[in-house]
């Protein structure tokens, strides 16, 4: 066996494991985009804990072929970066969408997505990067459930401040 072949088979453990880790992956075309913007775009990947690199399609589509996944393969032509979402899967969509906005720039452009096994196109990665993030919700939650407990202490409350001036003697 070639030691490039070797090679080869190790980048794509590597990138089916990647696959297997990530909680969302956000494939993007990046032909055109300047140094500064990349350079920007990686650090905002970075601060929100999201992995981006730039792969081989035909090793990628092997590393899908070993996992399974169908359906992008059509996607997978010309120059392509992958944004793996390890912490969340919200922020991949969150950074690109939110720099495409910013950057008002036509240079990169979102190819697909893939969440849960589900092949996700352009308009439903920007629907997933408008929701909020897990502790956003999880606050809104946690704050719907403290009302509703709040409400019926204060029911409770005034039940028994009703009973106890009812049972009260009337002054003469």
């Amino acid at each position: 066996m070639s030691k490039n072949l070797e090679i080869k088979k190790q980048v794509v453990s590597d990138i089916v494991k990647k696959f297997q880790d990530a909680k969302s992956v956000i494939v993007v075309s990046f032909s055109g985009l300047s140094v500064e913007n990349v350079t920007a775009l990686r650090a905002q990947f970075r601060a929100n804990g999201v992995d981006y690199c730039v792969l081989k399609n035909t090793l990628v589509r092997r590393a899908l072929a070993e996992l399974n996944i169908e359906g992008l393969d059509d996607v997978l032509n010309g120059p392509s970066a992958f944004a793996f979402g390890m912490d969340d899967a919200v922020s991949p969509a969150k950074v690109v969408n939110d720099f495409i906005t910013k950057t008002k720039t036509d240079a990169i452009k979102i190819k697909a997505g893939l969440m849960d096994g589900q092949i996700l196109d352009e308009a439903q990665i920007k629907e997933l990067a408008t929701m909020p993030s897990r502790e956003v919700l999880l606050a809104r939650l946690l704050g719907s459930l403290q009302n509703n407990i709040a409400a019926f202490v204060r029911v409770l409350d005034a039940i028994a401040k009703k009973d106890s001036e009812a049972a009260a003697p009337a002054e003469a």
